[in-house]
């Protein structure tokens, strides 16, 4: 097997840059090699297509790996939405602390129906307060919402599903068969990924850096949400680069409109949860049909065996679930839950799903079996739990204008700059024509070939 199963060894790319994010945990490390990840199998991609005469050197620039964990745009005279609802945060229990999350109004709606109390910070505050955290946990997942108790490492490693997890290998590769890579003669060693169409159904955070790093490379990426759909604290971040269209999915006309994009893309990234597509009549077998030739990624929150496999989640709650938030607490002295500086796992996973996708690319290139790839937020968390801290230098909190391209994007938001690139793969920069864009912009086609 061929394809990407751990970090790459620290003699296969080169590091340029110093500092560190302040954590308990090698934090600055794991995006450094996380970017390398990507740098290896975009250099195995351009040497299986000879788009190069030798193997690309790969540099990795450490601080700007580290900033591109956080958000990547810094608007120019004007101010990005919030990211959190007002009502999203950790909260004092009765025997320990929980994290609420609530961004969709759904959530939202949930964890109040389980609180029966006003939907005000203050009234929340002092209803959880009454509370078993583990208790208001469960009984928030059964109304269809998500919220994760504080354990500490030793708790979820005793844990049923965290047993899963750290059982699990970093990348599942499953479902091995024969793919045909289309030509895409407007590939170069400048732009690898030009002529390459990449469907993405994801949400936050994760996928959709995964497929931002892929449109980096030259890769058409589209974009489908439902419509009305919305994250406007991150958006303005997630979708450089992108043509984003809106799709019913539960309507037929749209779903068999998703079924000719996915036959025509040669790409398939999404964050659905085990039977998710089944349930919209998108199975295994039926991708198989209607697109023989896609590599497919996609990632879950709690990994892909054990009790919580289809539970929902996100960064945050995957932290206070899997000890992170804890050690953190104790490696700082505080009272209260300390998450990691920057949502890593979903950075993280981010950029191991990108390249996943390069090396099962690479693979198809070789003439090999490929499979896809599943990931997950709390196998990443492993990952870095397991990481020794080796960065030197100042910490790193905050990005300076040096650290951002001088030409201005103009997202459709207004303008604003974007920070330099962190990698290079011997010809290769990354840029994106494309600037930012709000999501249902543009028609769910694909761009017209010219050839």
């Amino acid at each position: 097997m061929t394809q990407l199963s751990a970090l790459p060894a620290p003699d296969t790319y080169r590091v340029t840059g110093s500092g560190h994010r302040p954590s308990a945990f090698a934090v600055s490390e794991l995006a450094t090699a996380s970017f390398a990840a990507v740098g290896v199998q975009l250099a195995r991609l351009v040497a299986a297509l000879n788009l190069e005469p030798s193997a690309p050197e790969i540099t990795v620039d450490h601080r700007l790996a580290s900033l591109w964990y956080g958000w990547s745009f810094r608007p120019d005279g004007w101010e990005m939405p919030d990211a959190w609802d007002p009502i999203a945060g950790d909260y004092e229990a009765a025997d320990g602390w929980i994290r609420l999350h609530t961004n969709l109004p759904h959530h939202r709606a949930a964890a109040l129906r389980v609180l029966d109390c006003a939907s005000k910070r203050d009234a929340v505050k002092r209803t959880v307060a009454g509370w078993q955290a583990d208790a208001l946990e469960t009984a928030i997942v059964a109304q269809g919402g998500v919220a994760a108790a504080m354990r500490s490492r030793a708790d979820w490693a005793a844990h049923p599903q965290g047993r899963a997890v750290v059982s699990s290998p970093l990348i599942v590769w499953a479902g091995p068969r024969r793919v045909t890579l289309r030509d895409r003669p407007e590939a170069t060693a400048k732009r690898p990924l030009a002529g390459l169409r990449v469907l993405d159904l994801t949400r936050v955070l994760a996928g959709p850096v995964s497929t931002r790093t892929l449109a980096g490379f030259g890769a058409e990426v589209l974009r489908i949400d439902p419509p009305g759909w919305d994250e406007p604290g991150v958006i303005p971040d997630v979708s450089l680069g992108k043509r984003c269209a809106y799709l019913e999915l539960k309507q037929a006309v749209d779903l068999d409109r998703l079924k000719t994009l996915m036959a025509d893309a040669d790409v398939l990234i999404h964050g659905y949860r085990p039977g998710a597509l089944k349930r919209l009549g998108l199975d295994r077998a039926t991708r198989d049909q209607i697109a023989p030739n896609r590599i497919e990624v996609t990632l879950n929150a709690y990994g892909w065996q054990g009790p919580w496999s289809t539970r929902r989640g996100f960064d945050s709650l995957v932290q206070m679930s899997s000890g992170l938030a804890a050690a953190g607490r104790d490696w700082a002295g505080n009272k209260k839950p300390t998450p990691l500086p920057v949502q890593a796992l979903d950075h993280a996973t981010g950029y191991l799903m990108a390249a996943a996708a390069l090396s099962a690319l690479a693979t198809a290139a070789s003439e090999e079996a490929v499979t896809d790839a599943k990931l997950s937020l709390a196998r990443t968390a492993e990952l870095l739990a397991a990481l020794a801290k080796t960065a030197d230098g100042a910490e790193i909190t905050a990005a300076k204008t040096k650290d951002f391209t001088p030409k201005a994007e103009a997202s459709d938001w207004g303008p604003g700059h974007r920070l330099r690139p962190a990698l290079k793969v011997g010809q290769v920069r990354m840029h994106w024509p494309l600037p930012a864009c709000r999501l249902g912009t543009h028609p769910p086609a694909w761009q017209e070939r010219p050839y």
